[in-house]
């Protein structure tokens, strides 16, 4: 059963893409349909991700793109970019609090979330954030506040990109306990060399799980394959939890770092090991 699971959830994972200088070309080894979802970072802007949302929405590609808030200006802005997504019959987007500093109008992915439903929107599906391993800015007990604040909003979870199979139980079995139950997207990394793996960890936000595996050396020589850094014995370790209805997990969500070309590459030899 556990096996089946894994293969079904191979098959149609959600790849995410950075606005960075070869993201076309890598974009050119995605599955054609695939769902892709497109960061906002400080250094690139909101405006980079909607523009690149729009082009692989061109592509034929089911895009969803992160709205920072604290990338976001003010209502004004935030009407213009939804106003884009609904033109390009893009309807579904992820709500992330970011981290510029110091921020517009809206603090935290809460403030957005209010602010977009007080306006209305064409969205029929809007993702938000989980943090299996912390968050190193917001203490644990803030995070399970604002998860469950934000979770009226939300049709689903993505977790941050983790290493650890233990903490995402722990984390997963914790939001069921408190009565969460929309469904879960277990964020994994794609293929990256492991010192790149790191560094751009760091730079797009998803520090926390990156320190864990820079201070945890033998994790990571477990789970390094030929040619990089991938995802196989995290994911074998998650068997038992990908396969229990209780936990609700849907998918996964690959962080590629943009090396599209590489993670496809594992992909196919885990599914055919799978077969």
């Amino acid at each position: 059963m556990s096996s089946e699971t894994i293969r079904r959830m191979l098959d149609h994972p959600k790849y995410e893409l950075i606005p960075l200088k070869n993201v076309m070309e890598q974009a050119g080894h995605l599955p054609d349909g695939s769902t892709v979802t497109v960061t906002a970072s400080p250094q690139k802007g909101q405006i980079a991700t909607i523009d690149l949302a729009l082009d692989l929405r061109q592509m034929g590609f089911d895009v969803i793109p992160h709205i920072s808030a604290r990338l976001t200006a003010d209502r004004r802005e935030l009407k213009a970019v939804l106003d884009r997504l609904d033109e390009a019959g893009i309807h579904r987007a992820f709500v992330v609090g970011g981290d510029a500093d110091p921020p517009g109008e809206f603090f935290d992915g809460l403030a957005l979330l209010s602010a977009m439903d007080q306006m209305g929107h064409s969205l029929s599906e809007i993702g938000i954030p989980g943090y299996p391993e912390g968050h190193p800015n917001i203490s644990k007990e803030a995070l399970a506040e604002a998860l469950e604040d934000k979770s009226p909003f939300a049709s689903y979870i993505t977790t941050q990109m983790c290493f650890d199979a233990d903490a995402i139980t722990s984390w997963l079995n914790g939001i069921r306990s408190e009565g969460l139950g929309q469904g879960v997207y277990l964020g994994i990394p794609g293929v990256a060399e492991l010192t790149k793996l790191i560094t751009i960890s760091m730079r797009i936000g998803v520090g926390a799980s990156a320190k864990f595996l820079s201070k945890n050396r033998s994790l990571a020589g477990r789970l390094v394959r030929p040619g990089g850094f991938g995802p196989d014995r995290l994911i074998d370790d998650l068997s038992d939890t990908l396969a229990d209805p209780a936990a609700n997990i849907h998918g996964f969500h690959v962080y590629t770092f943009n090396r599209v070309d590489a993670t496809e590459e594992w992909r196919h030899r885990m599914l055919e090991a799978l077969a």
